[in-house]
């Protein structure tokens, strides 16, 4: 059991990837309030457990439910996250931010972010939720251990949540200019994320 909650800890720990969260929540959220950064940080953790707790309980049944195939799953949010990335590398997106300046951030700007590419297929992308489907698969008919992975899954989120938070901070030593140059530096890197998952997909349709 012990070997378990280890190997399910590391796994989602590297899949989830907290710290590598921190640069991209800065840049999405860029013109954002501290207390609309914190509502995006609490409804993207949220969203992103809930999705990970149903895939815990019965990811593969959904997704067979569904006619839904990983490596499909794979390149749909890839073909998504690509499209934030083209936002974020031409600048639409702070421009974006800089309209909604004279106006107060809308509520539905916040859930948007907070849910894409936020909660999915950031934090619960399909590297995640492959690891939370074969993680639960090995657990399958024993209570603790399948308690023990949503447990894990809900401690790995938390600590999404508290580099969400610290990012407040690493944004104020890049200041305006340092983080304007980063998002457009991320929007490439993500851009790259996005293209691995969708030839992943195929990689995996076709071999």
């Amino acid at each position: 059991m012990a070997d378990f909650f280890q190997t399910a800890f590391v796994t989602l720990l590297v899949t989830l990837d907290p710290p590598g969260l921190a640069p991209i929540f800065i840049a999405l959220t860029l013109g954002m309030t501290k207390i609309e950064k914190r509502e995006v940080a609490v409804r993207a953790s949220i969203i992103a457990f809930a999705i990970l707790f149903i895939f815990a309980l019965g990811g593969a049944t959904v997704m067979a439910a569904l006619g839904i195939s990983l490596p499909a799953f794979r390149i749909a949010g890839g073909l998504l996250l690509f499209y934030t990335a083209f936002q974020m590398i031409f600048a639409e997106r702070g421009q974006r931010k800089k309209e909604l300046a004279t106006d107060a951030v809308t509520i539905d700007h916040v859930n948007n972010l907070a849910a894409f590419p936020l909660a999915m297929p950031l934090m619960s992308g399909p590297g995640s939720i492959t690891a939370v489907i074969l993680l639960a698969g090995r657990a399958s008919g024993h209570w603790r251990e399948q308690t023990g992975l949503i447990l894990i899954i809900l401690v790995v989120i938390l600590m999404c949540y508290i580099v969400f938070l610290i990012s407040e901070q690493v944004a104020r030593i890049f200041g305006t200019t340092g983080t304007l140059v980063l998002g457009r530096m991320l929007g490439v890197i993500l851009a790259a994320l996005a293209a691995q998952f969708v030839i992943d997909g195929i990689r995996t349709i076709t071999g």
